[in-house]
């Protein structure tokens, strides 16, 4: 093959770009650290290695990660529900992160929303939009032995195969030293890096170090949750929970979002809102709501838990000067989807990385804007939140919903208003202004009004139910 003078002037002039180009740009033989190997770090080093492979670039990625995926407890345990909705599955699915059956707990079929006036049963409104449990881990502490794969663990095996390099050291601070980024661990090994990546999540030490440290950003706002496992056995599980997400409104102050998710033997138990604490949680388990759920209305010993906390406010920004923070160390959805967001935030990042740059300015201006849409998103969010709490406090409202819902759960065609805002709200599959803005539209407005009205009338459907409930809760004590 003959390459005329044009051409060969043409490909010298690109391999002087290449050599000539500015220092704030990927180059063969950067290093890229990435702290913390959950879903943020595992896909960013993943899309990363696909797209410098793409190009014909040749980078080196190292994921620092002191846990064990592959142990129960603990040692393995990323703190989180664990839920994830078929959207996101089928996303990673085009993206070649297939998640296999071992990964995947539990399909989930519905919710089943619990209320002192009575429950109701959701089913899923579309395909696309079903759920899936996951365990983040490898299982609760003292467990047996699952046949079942982290999904973290997973994700990061991905990432091994394409090329990024695991090193079980606890990063303990970042530095920058001229125009490279120093990482110190806490066994006191240093080295060198053209980028850092910040995949922490908000239960790590780093992220306020790195507040103090590099004096570029204000760490996330954070909130305490709560997260405990009950044993109870497939067949109980079976028996008693279904293929059902049951979800409770219940009028209990600070708690903004309750839920009971079944996973294999186990059944998960999340609480979020304003810092839960241990008042809160006797409250919740006192409920008669809740206790009716488990078999006999007795609730049994949870074998493991934890207070996490969860971002509820951006870093603000969340990237500096070959720095950059994704997932829920930078940005997230208020209270929902926080695996979603890591992979949006962890694409972006890695896309800014490769094809535009790591100056501050290069995130600033290819990667921010997507952490101000999901902060904007996540202002609505607290407005829908809002409205939840009002309903909360009010029975007039809940009989009111529980009657929109029943109804429209009896009809196999017709609107789904109630029911799918409720089902997007609970699984986090549409965005809360998405949500919001149905929740403006005359057909949802005027049948709550009417069900606000006929579900309290004497002799409704609502009232019957909660007359009942109180009856049977009554004789059951």
């Amino acid at each position: 093959m003959m390459i005329s003078t044009e051409n060969l002037s043409a490909l010298v002039d690109l391999g002087s770009q290449r050599s000539d180009a500015p220092a704030t740009t990927l180059q063969d033989g950067s290093r890229i650290a990435v702290i913390g190997a959950g879903p943020a770090g595992s896909m960013f080093s993943y899309f990363l290695l696909n797209m410098a492979d793409a190009t014909a670039l040749d980078v080196a990625v190292d994921i620092f990660e002191p846990r064990r995926f592959c142990h129960r407890g603990p040692a393995g345990c990323n703190h989180c529900g664990g839920v994830v909705s078929e959207s996101l599955v089928q996303r990673l699915a085009t993206e070649g992160i297939a998640l296999p059956d071992c990964v995947v707990q539990r399909g989930i079929e519905s919710y089943t929303l619990h209320m002192d006036v009575g429950e109701v049963e959701i089913a899923t409104p579309l395909v696309e939009k079903r759920i899936a449990a996951i365990y983040r881990g490898n299982g609760p502490r003292n467990s047996e032995p699952l046949d079942t794969h982290s999904f973290d663990g997973y994700l990061l095996e991905l990432a091994q195969e394409k090329g990024a390099r695991v090193i079980p050291r606890l990063v303990t601070g970042v530095l920058r030293d001229g125009q490279t980024m120093r990482v110190q661990c806490a066994d006191l090994h240093t080295d060198d890096y053209d980028l850092v990546v910040v995949a922490t999540g908000v239960n790590s030490q780093l992220v306020s170090h790195l507040e103090t440290q590099t004096q570029e950003f204000q760490q996330p706002g954070r909130t305490k949750t709560f997260i405990c496992e009950f044993h109870l056995g497939r067949e109980v599980i079976r028996e008693t929970f279904g293929p059902s997400m049951h979800v409770f409104l219940l009028d209990i102050p600070r708690l903004e979002f309750a839920a009971l998710i079944p996973k294999g033997d186990y059944v998960t138990l999340c609480l979020l809102g304003d810092d839960i604490d241990d008042a809160l949680i006797e409250r919740f388990f006192d409920a008669p709501e809740v206790k009716n759920c488990f078999p006999d209305g007795m609730i049994p010993a949870h074998i493991c838990h934890c207070y996490p906390r969860i971002n509820v406010r951006s870093a603000r920004p969340a990237y500096g000067e070959r720095l950059v923070m994704i997932g829920d160390c930078g940005a997230t959805r208020l209270f929902k989807d926080g695996i979603g967001a890591s992979y949006r935030t962890a694409k972006a990042a890695a896309k800014t990385a490769v094809f535009h740059g790591v100056a501050a300015e290069d995130f600033k201006t290819h990667y921010w804007p997507l952490c101000r849409k999901i902060s904007r998103d996540n202002e609505i969010g607290k407005l829908v939140f809002g409205f939840g709490s009002l309903v909360q406090k009010a029975r007039f409202a809940r009989r009111g919903v529980l009657r929109m819902t029943v109804n429209e759960q009896r009809q196999s065609e017709g609107s789904q208003r109630m029911s799918g805002v409720l089902w997007d709200l609970f699984s986090g599959s549409e965005s809360y202004t998405n949500v919001f803005l149905r929740t403006l539209q005359p057909g949802y407005v005027g049948g709550l009004l009417w069900n606000l009205v006929a579900g309290n009338l004497p002799g409704s459907d609502a009232r019957s139910a909660a007359a009942s409930r109180a009856e049977c809760d009554h004789v059951n004590t």
